[in-house]
């Protein structure tokens, strides 16, 4: 089943390799791993290299480390966090998962609407300042990549001034996962970027502090492109 690890830091492919299999589906929950020594040799690395990989699935959800016994597969879905969204959106084949893509659309619907209501009420002269001077370099850039680095900017803003960590920790996790697909998601998003007036809308309504107005204009804007997201999870899910 494994292969040997040539390339990279050792334990880093070690890890890699484990953790694929096991998001792949190939090792199931209660899958009991073979010994250090024989994943050793099929790796062809050393005990040591074994041992600090095993230790790292183990912190990370993936695997259970039982002195004295066998190392066994967890369920991951219920163990792991955020950081392995972007090992389950880009299968080993290069694929995208249309489920996890749809799963990461909502969660960032959901974050960014409910963020912007706190920022109203948090909101502060500097915040809805330094949002409005992002929303004028968004409507005078022409290039759609920096419109999308633009729009990353004024999320982050808005998140920051929610003033909610964990919000503030999802989103950058979020971030981080597009990273691969920025091209194609810029070119999905393209009617939110462009949508300048639904931008301004979310700023009035966080510097007057209105709430309710606040998550309902960042709502509106973050589903300005949901027939273009329709249409290419449409596509994934027939791939």
């Amino acid at each position: 089943m494994f292969s040997e690890v040539t390339t990279r830091r050792s334990a880093d492919a070690v890890f890699d390799q484990v953790a694929g299999h096991i998001v792949g589906g190939e090792l199931e929950p209660g899958t009991a791993l073979p010994g250090e020594r024989e994943l050793a040799t099929q790796l062809n690395v050393s005990r040591s290299v074994v041992r600090e990989a095993l230790q790292r699935l183990a912190q990370a959800g993936f695997v259970e480390i039982r002195q004295g016994g066998a190392t066994r597969v967890l369920d991951y879905l219920t163990g792991t966090d955020i950081d392995l969204l972007g090992r389950l959106l880009v299968r080993a084949d290069g694929s995208i998962d249309a489920v996890v893509l749809r799963s990461m659309l909502e969660m960032r619907i959901s974050i960014g609407a409910d963020a912007t209501r706190l920022a109203a009420i948090r909101t502060t002269p500097e915040l809805a300042t330094r949002l409005t001077e992002i929303v004028k370099r968004l409507a005078a850039t022409p290039d759609i990549l920096e419109k999308q680095d633009i729009d990353l900017e004024f999320w982050a803003a808005i998140v920051s001034g929610s003033q909610n960590i964990a919000y503030r920790l999802a989103y950058n996790g979020l971030v981080a996962t597009y990273g691969p697909l920025r091209e194609v998601i810029a070119a999905v998003v393209k009617p939110e970027l462009d949508n300048v007036t639904g931008h301004r809308r979310v700023v009035a309504a966080v510097g007057k502090g209105d709430s309710k107005a606040a998550e309902r204009a960042a709502r509106s804007l973050l589903e300005s492109s949901s027939a273009e997201w329709t249409q290419l999870l449409d596509a994934l899910g027939q791939a």
